[in-house]
């Protein structure tokens, strides 16, 4: 089976523009996000999925210099632009990443895709029921799947978010879920606003690239003012386009 892990980035962000760019530690956000996942296990590929329009040329410029390979396709779409990209490389599966995760765990994604491979799930993921922290969610969805939501969803928020017609479809599709052994959904650790970033950048300044994410829980334990830095920020609705 070929697993392609798909990143989707744009430099468009109602909240915060140009994100995906921001400097994280020296890297951009996208290359630290890059780096993490290139390290999942049982992946073939790891592909940025971008889009046409003109702004996001600065996306294909940074995959270029860290030699990322890249997709083109629609800018609001991101359905179709999954499916194609999974089209176009020849994937069984993706594995779906957003750009503004770069806490997103290897070992806790991989065993999403243990989830996948082992449980003959149509979709893996290990937020259906929350219980890792915000900004480490991992998606595994068949390109079977995929190919069947992208003909039948009709809907905005399905098309933009590129899985909801699944998950509100279990008759046609089976879903399997991974689990924290401890509930931590209360933690945010994506990056959607300017204070997303302030912690993310203030975490990367405390720890080595290569850090996991108990050493972020350990960190917040020692230093537990860092929550407080986005603790207010709303998480936006999946159905606000």
């Amino acid at each position: 089976m070929k697993i392609v892990a798909i990143i989707q980035a744009r430099v468009g962000s109602s909240r915060l523009p140009g994100k995906v760019l921001a400097a994280i530690a020296g890297q951009s956000m996208l290359s630290r996000v890059i780096e993490r996942v290139r390290r999942i296990p049982g992946l073939s590929e790891v592909v940025v999925a971008t889009t046409l329009a003109p702004q996001d040329e600065a996306i294909v410029e940074e995959c270029g210099r860290i030699g990322a390979p890249f997709f083109r396709g629609s800018e609001n779409d991101v359905l179709d632009r999954y499916y194609c990209a999974c089209k176009e490389h020849e994937a069984d599966a993706v594995v779906r990443i957003t750009s503004d995760c770069p806490l997103i765990d290897p070992v806790e994604s991989g065993k999403v895709v243990d989830a996948f491979e082992t449980q003959a799930a149509d979709l893996a993921a290990n937020d259906i029921k929350a219980t890792y922290p915000l900004g480490l969610g991992t998606e595994v969805v068949s390109c079977k799947a995929l190919h069947l939501a992208w003909r039948q969803a009709t809907k905005p928020y399905e098309r933009q978010h590129v899985t909801p017609y699944i998950y509100q479809h279990p008759e046609q599709f089976r879903l399997v879920n991974v689990e924290s052994p401890s509930n931590y959904s209360s933690l945010r650790w994506t990056v959607d606003t300017p204070a997303d970033l302030e912690f993310v950048r203030s975490v990367f300044a405390r720890l080595d690239g290569d850090f996991c994410w108990h050493d972020v829980l350990s960190l917040l334990e020692r230093e537990p003012g860092l929550i407080e830095i986005n603790r207010n920020v709303r998480q936006k609705a999946i159905e606000e386009c």
